[in-house]
């Protein structure tokens, strides 16, 4: 009783669509699965602290990367997740892209350290958000919103949704 007064409380004001649920730290949104927790958290013990994936599926950081952006037709790197962004430029990107109505796949880079340089690494490029559209690197949010506003983001979105019902 206690506990779901105290998550009243904490939720009060916030709003959830009705596809998402949130189990044990993870929020699930629409099929997808964004982990809310922190990797290597000193004040959990071993026995309760969650498990790397990525560690423990032999990939390289460098070859998860490389997977996220030739498999996903919309990537994004960020700061928090599409339904709880962390910074405003990680908000303003995910508004744009929800915009045109496409899946987007992301990826928390305030989880783990050594994945935020892993994706540096890889587009070459020191800011995040990070945006990547069919295997490309597109840039940040103000590229993502130039795009949009000189109708570019428009065209290059146009294959990610015909793309998407043809599956």
């Amino acid at each position: 009783m206690m506990a779901r007064s105290l998550s009243n409380i904490l939720f009060k004001g916030m709003t959830m669509p009705a596809s998402s649920r949130i189990v044990s730290g993870t929020l699930y949104h629409s099929g997808m699965r964004y982990s809310t927790t922190m990797p290597n958290d000193p004040d959990t013990h071993e026995d309760f602290r969650p498990t790397n994936k990525v560690e423990s599926s032999g990939l390289s950081l460098k070859d998860v990367v490389e997977q996220d952006v030739k498999n996903n037709p919309v990537m994004i790197y960020m700061k928090g997740v599409p339904e709880s962004p962390q910074c405003g430029f990680s908000s303003l990107a995910v508004r744009v892209l929800k915009h045109y109505n496409v899946p987007i796949s992301a990826r928390n880079i305030l989880e783990d350290p050594e994945l935020k340089g892993a994706v540096k690494s890889f587009s070459n490029w020191p800011t995040f958000p990070q945006i990547f559209i069919k295997g490309e690197f597109v840039g940040g949010s103000d590229i993502i919103l130039n795009m949009h506003q000189n109708g570019e983001l428009k065209d290059t979105l146009k294959g990610v949704a015909a793309d998407q019902k043809s599956e």
